[in-house]
């Protein structure tokens, strides 16, 4: 299997015991030794608290399969990066406000926080990125497990040394790798910033690929799709040309066109 679970690795070993503890049916056997605040097919998120670079809320978004780096992802990944996003942001903001249902040491059981819009909360507040290597987080020294950092602002307790990692030196801000990612792909001029635009609506925006005569070079991507909450939009997409979709499509009687009369 690509990107199966290390041995030995510290990341593995969280995902591994967030997913005993969802499975578990005792709640005396869910005991974690770390607070995890989200689980789902894609993302494992826990809240540092050992070492937490901000004392209003530090979080750690851990990709459940073992992808060993950030220039593993491709176009196809832009849903899978949306989705980080979005879930870190509410999770953050939950932590500021503590009245919130997120703001709960465990929230382990799936709801629509994935596929309502992205938060309209204000940006300034917190940052959610990638430490680049070879730079990494002296406290959390994992450089063979993607995951990604949120933190709310100021970073008050991360201290001389550790704040190279997270500066501009070492940090790919979220939004920043989404926009160069859809400036690649689309040839268009794509900037994040702190007021929203249209296309962030758009989580799969940019996420396709192909050349001039119709033929997707679209690299396979590692999101998960929940069965219960269905197929993402790239479903609404034209299928590509000779696959199985095209030709269950073509096969439809509505996929056909009725000629016209003249």
């Amino acid at each position: 299997m690509a990107f199966a679970p290390k041995p030995g690795c510290p990341m593995c070993g969280i995902v591994s015991e967030a997913t005993a503890a969802a499975l578990s049916v005792s709640p005396s056997t869910r005991s974690s030794s770390h607070e995890i605040l989200w689980r789902d097919d894609n993302f494992t998120i826990y809240r540092e608290t050992a070492n937490p670079v901000s004392s209003k809320g530090h979080i750690v978004i851990v990709f459940n399969l073992h992808v060993p780096s950030l220039y593993t992802l491709s176009s196809s990944d832009l849903p899978l990066l949306v989705s980080l996003r979005d879930i870190a942001a509410r999770l953050l903001a939950s932590l500021q406000s503590p009245t919130s249902p997120l703001a709960s040491p465990v929230s382990l059981s799936r709801s629509p926080l994935t596929t309502s819009q992205p938060p309209r909360v204000a940006r300034d507040t917190y940052r959610i990125g990638f430490i680049t290597p070879p730079f990494k987080d002296n406290k959390i020294p994992v450089t063979d497990h993607l995951h990604a950092h949120g933190y709310i602002l100021p970073a008050d307790r991360m201290g001389w040394w550790r704040s190279v990692a997270y500066s501009s030196v070492a940090w790919y801000d979220v939004d920043d790798l989404i926009a160069e990612i859809r400036e690649e792909t689309s040839n268009n001029r794509v900037r994040s910033g702190a007021n929203p635009r249209p296309i962030d609506d758009v989580p799969d925006a940019g996420a396709r690929r192909g050349t001039a005569d119709g033929v997707e070079t679209t690299d396979p991507g590692l999101l998960v799709v929940d069965p219960e909450l269905g197929a993402t939009s790239p479903s609404l997409l034209p299928p590509t040309p000779g696959s199985e979709e095209q030709a269950r499509r073509s096969s439809s009687s509505d996929a056909s066109i009725p000629h016209l009369q003249v």
